[in-house]
Parts: structure tokens; sequence; C-alpha cells
């Protein structure tokens, strides 16, 4: 059993319903990823599950400097904030600095620690200070047990309000594997944890100048880890992956994300109910 973290009228952990964390990688313009959120509303209104809408409005570790990194802090937020507003849905995305802290939980629902800064003492520190939830993506290079000093960092900086998100690990070069006994190892920790399934099956730079990903594995993995116990799916959707600017070999098309979460809500109903 995990804590239980409440953002509005989302709760996740402690035995509650899988909670999804979607949208599209980047923010691409407005008009989109109103479009994008609005249509996941959609589909979790009709399959009663809750969701947090992501996009980054800044992506800082693409692969080339010439890679769409999305519009930056200002005219990002303002955007999420619209999405909010619009929708009523918490909204989360990544921060990269410090500086970023501040304008970003005007906003932000929940912040996100990437999984290259982890283990960033002082990022982690100041991010906890600001009350919001934090969700960490665990690094690429990190075992599951090592989560433990990182969430140690936010708890111990004053903030209980912790998630923890296996995104997969080094596997060779460019290319990652999922230890499923990661998932109650983190869970140990008293904290939710998410599983985000679409950066899992990333082949990081495997594609020269740019990420490459085999979307066509995400359902298996998440339906291994919705049956091993997790409390929520991460998972990168686009109308139209095949163009996105951002991880479109590895994002789930928005037509084929229903009939997905329809299988994972009901491997989660069987695994929550056998729960002690």
């Amino acid at each position: 059993m995990t804590c239980e973290i409440t953002t509005g009228t989302v709760a996740i952990g402690n035995n509650r319903p899988l909670v999804l964390i979607a949208g599209p990688c980047v923010i691409e313009n407005e008009a989109a990823t109103l479009r994008h959120a609005e249509r996941l509303l959609t589909i979790c209104g009709e399959l009663s599950m809750p969701l947090v809408f992501k996009a980054s409005y800044d992506k800082a570790n693409r692969t080339s400097v010439n890679a769409y990194r999305g519009p930056g802090l200002k005219e990002g937020l303002a955007i999420l904030r619209k999405v909010k507003e619009s929708f009523g849905v918490p909204v989360i995305s990544d921060i990269h600095s410090i500086e970023q802290i501040e304008p970003a939980a005007q906003v932000l629902d929940i912040m996100q620690i990437p999984a290259f800064l982890c283990r960033q003492t002082d990022l982690l520190v100041a991010a906890a200070k600001s009350g919001r939830i934090i969700n960490v993506k665990k690094g690429q290079f990190l075992a599951p047990w090592d989560m433990k000093n990182v969430a140690g960092k936010l708890a111990a900086s004053g903030n209980e309000n912790i998630i923890l998100t296996e995104r997969g690990a080094s596997f060779g070069y460019n290319n990652l594997v999922v230890d499923m006994r990661s998932f109650p190892v983190m869970r140990s920790f008293g904290y939710p944890v998410v599983f985000d399934a679409t950066h899992s099956v990333q082949l990081p730079g495997g594609q020269g100048d740019c990420s490459g990903g085999q979307r066509e594995f995400v359902e298996y993995l998440s339906r291994a880890a919705v049956a091993a116990g997790i409390d929520g799916i991460f998972m990168e959707v686009h109308e139209n992956p095949d163009v996105a600017l951002c991880d479109g070999p590895n994002s789930i098309p928005l037509g084929e994300l229903p009939s997905l979460l329809k299988v994972l809500q009901a491997i989660d109903g069987v695994v929550k109910q056998a729960a002690p």
C-alpha cells in the first residue's frame, strides 16, 4: 500500500484506480494542445478514468541542437494554464532549473523532474519547497532501490507529496529495458509509482540525430506493469505520431488509446481487488 496523493479531483495511490498521465511529448502550439487535452478528457470521461494532462514547454535534453524543444517557459505555461482553465484537468510538465520552479509552481499541479536530473540535490530541494506534488523519473542509470535516496531528499525538504516513475534502464547502447521488480521495490518506499510506458520503448539517440522508438511494445509492457501493481500509467500520445515534433516513434496514436486503456483498467481492477 502506498500513501494517497490528491490534486483536484485526481487521487493516486492507496489502492485507488489507475490514473492516466498523458498528452503530447511537447507543446507544439496552443490549438493542438487544447485539441489533445479535449480528446483525452473525452476518452477518460467515457472510461471513468482519472486524467492528468502532460506536455513539455521545453525539452531540454533533445539529441540534436537543431531539434524542436517547445515554445519555452512563458508561452508554454500560458498554454498549460489555458488547458487547466478550459477543462479543469490537473497539468504536469518538466522543470530543468531552479529558476523555472517559481513560475512553474504558479501553473503546474505536478512538477516533474526529468530522469537525467533525478540526482540533482539542489533542484530536488528547491522543487520540494514549492509545495507542489513532485514526480521524479528514475534515471536510466539508477537501480530502483537508489530512488529511496531521491525520495529522501524531497521528504527531508518538507514535502511528502512524491510520485516515483519508472522509465526503463539503459541496456547497452541506444536501448532500454524494464525490470518489473522495480515497481514493488519503489512502492515499498510508501509513495505512488507510475510506469512511463512510452519512454520505456524509446531508443535513445537511435536514429543518429534523434531518438527512435518501438511503440508496438507499449501495450505489452503496460499490461505487465499494471499486473505488477502500479498507481498510474504515463503515456505520450499524439493524433498523428508520424508527424509529431518530438518522440513520435514511441508515442501512441490517440485513436488506439481507448482500447488499450480498457484492457489496463481490467487488469488493474483484478490486481487491486486482490491486494491485501
